[in-house]
């Protein structure tokens, strides 16, 4: 009879935040394409109500978890985890630079620029410092009181966070899409329309140095507030999902991260992160200085990435093999946080498989091909098997089951300690692991009748102690043998995943920076444009780009956990 009126308020409290979502998003897109009667202060006015009223909503809910302490909550143990939130505080922290970059840029075009631009910064840094603290200490949280009421107010943080990640996606694309068509003439291409979208104050800066570190400094620190706030929004969907939920009381096993073991593929991975950075630089400065430095800047570009993709192909088929010689079940419990992960993947993996298959198509198509286009081809369908396999691996990672270790064995550990003396306790140990020795004997090992061996019967004991390590030792070498093969073996095979997704981690993170950092063929390329035509090449690139980059960084987020669970 409860569940009826709760999802109904799933229902209501899901429609609520769509609606929400999509008239700021029409009034972010009103604002983007100039239309009459809207302007920038309309579009942060929005975005400032729907920050102060989850302020509100997040100091309530504070307010009234201080008063109720005491009281024992449920928590899901896998939402929330250490190493997320330590990812999403790093993030916070830049965008908070971000907020104060903003501010000075405020304060040097005070003159011309609307206060809500002003005070828009201000309350973002609130709305940041707070959010961050409420998921430090809440994001476990499974809510069964005033349900109804906190499904609204969670469901409100979720779309203030997309809404907030979509105007940082647009301003950083306007940003970048200026730069590409100021390159595009250098490449070549002077039959596309040159046509600037300039937003910039109409008035003159009190400080020109201040105003040019401020306004060049905001565009470099942009895909962090776009990380912090697609990180946020998850995490918030995931308490959203939990409202009401019963959870069923395990311990979970902590799996802290750990360098011990994965020195290859951490070695590899440095090595693709380091080059990768070198040649991101090495882009950034000769695209657009002419025509041949932007032809040899897309070919190095091109072949770094088939070399890097190549690699993480096989690292990824190394580890699906890896798991089909293993018979280890799957963990098929209800996990909401696990379950929005592999669908983030799927979808986010989505948008670069858009772009590959307009860059495959184009190369097709295409009457004239420049020689570096070519390299587009290769790279276009490496990214899309890459991101096929990867997909896979990390998803049936995810949901495989750890290994647990034999409680028996966890005990024999302390009673070797305790008596001293390993020899002692091999008999013991085999007939724990394969229960032979105590059948064939009848009797029961003094293991399990409560007391250590040797305290009754301490002369007779030892004698009698002693014949039977002897027997066991002869009797049990062939299991002795076998046992400790199929441990080495295990262990190598584990060995070999963590190294797998520790150079995969480093990898994504490497792929990440380029289209982050202004790196981007496929504006560059220009063999897009001329099939699809400018305008509507660029608006799929708007739309695909931020989810493949925020592919990568979800998958570097997941390969991480997969690591520490390994």
């Amino acid at each position: 009879g409860g569940s009826y009126p709760q999802k109904n308020a799933e229902i209501l409290s899901s429609q609520y935040g769509i609606n929400l979502f999509l008239a700021g998003l029409l009034l972010t897109f009103a604002w983007a394409v100039h239309a009459v009667g809207i302007s920038k202060s309309h579009l942060l006015s929005y975005l400032i109500t729907l920050m102060l009223i989850q302020l509100l909503w997040m100091l309530w809910y504070l307010c009234r978890s201080c008063t109720q302490r005491r009281l024992i909550r449920d928590k899901d143990t896998h939402a929330g985890a250490r190493w997320l939130k330590c990812g999403i505080t790093l993030f916070a922290v830049i965008t908070l630079i971000l907020d104060s970059f903003k501010i000075g840029y405020y304060i040097d075009f005070s003159n011309c620029l609307s206060p809500t631009e002003g005070i828009f910064p201000v309350t973002h840094a609130v709305h940041t410092i707070l959010q961050v603290y409420f998921l430090w200490c809440h994001a476990k949280d499974v809510i069964q009181s005033f349900k109804t009421l906190e499904r609204f107010g969670v469901i409100h943080s979720v779309f203030t966070n997309l809404l907030l990640w979509t105007n940082g996606v647009l301003t950083e694309s306007k940003h970048q899409l200026n730069e590409h068509k100021e390159r595009l003439i250098t490449l070549g291409f002077g039959n596309i329309t040159i046509v600037l979208d300039d937003h910039a104050p109409q008035c003159n800066c009190t400080t020109t140095t201040l105003c040019s570190i401020f306004s060049q400094g905001i565009y470099y620190l942009y895909p962090f507030n776009i990380e912090y706030h697609i990180l946020a929004s998850t995490m918030l969907y995931v308490l959203w999902k939990n409202i009401g939920r019963k959870v069923e009381h395990h311990q979970q096993n902590k799996t802290p991260f750990k360098f011990h073991g994965i020195t290859v593929g951490m070695i590899f991975g440095l090595m693709v992160l380091t080059s990768t950075i070198a040649i991101v630089v090495v882009y950034l400065i000769q695209i657009g200085g002419s025509k041949i430095k932007s032809e040899l800047a897309l070919t190095m570009f091109y072949l770094h990435a088939i070399f890097v993709l190549a690699l993480m192909c096989t690292a990824g088929i190394v580890a699906l093999l890896i798991y089909r010689l293993e018979d280890r079940s799957l963990d098929n419990s209800k996990n909401p946080a696990r379950k929005l992960d592999a669908e983030l993947l799927v979808g986010t993996a989505a948008g670069s498989w858009l772009l590959s298959w307009g860059s495959i198509l184009a190369i097709i198509c295409a009457q004239g091909h420049p020689k570096y286009t070519w390299y587009n081809l290769p790279y276009s369908v490496l990214v899309i098997i890459e991101k096929y396999i990867q997909n896979l691996f990390i998803i049936e990672s995810i949901h495989r089951e750890q290994e647990k270790v034999n409680d028996d064995i966890k005990t024999l550990r302390i009673v070797t300690i305790s008596r001293g003396s390993t020899l002692s306790l091999t008999p013991l140990y085999k007939e724990v692991y394969n229960g032979r020795a105590a059948r064939d004997s009848g009797d029961v090992p003094c293991l399990f009748k409560g007391s250590i061996c040797g305290r009754e019967n301490d002369g007779a004991g030892v004698a009698k102690e002693e014949m039977t390590q002897d027997n066991s030792l002869v009797m049990h070498s062939a299991s002795d043998f076998s046992f400790y093969s199929r441990n080495s073996v295990t262990n190598n095979k584990r060995r070999i995943l963590k190294n797998i997704a520790a150079f995969l981690f480093l990898c994504n993170l490497s792929l990440w920076i380029p289209p982050a950092f202004g790196c981007r063929p496929e504006y560059d390329n220009g063999l897009e444009e001329i099939v699809f035509g400018f305008e509507p090449w660029i608006i799929v690139v708007n739309l695909a780009m931020p989810f493949s980059i925020f592919y990568r960084m979800h998958s570097a987020a997941s390969l991480f956990e997969v690591n520490c669970k390994t």
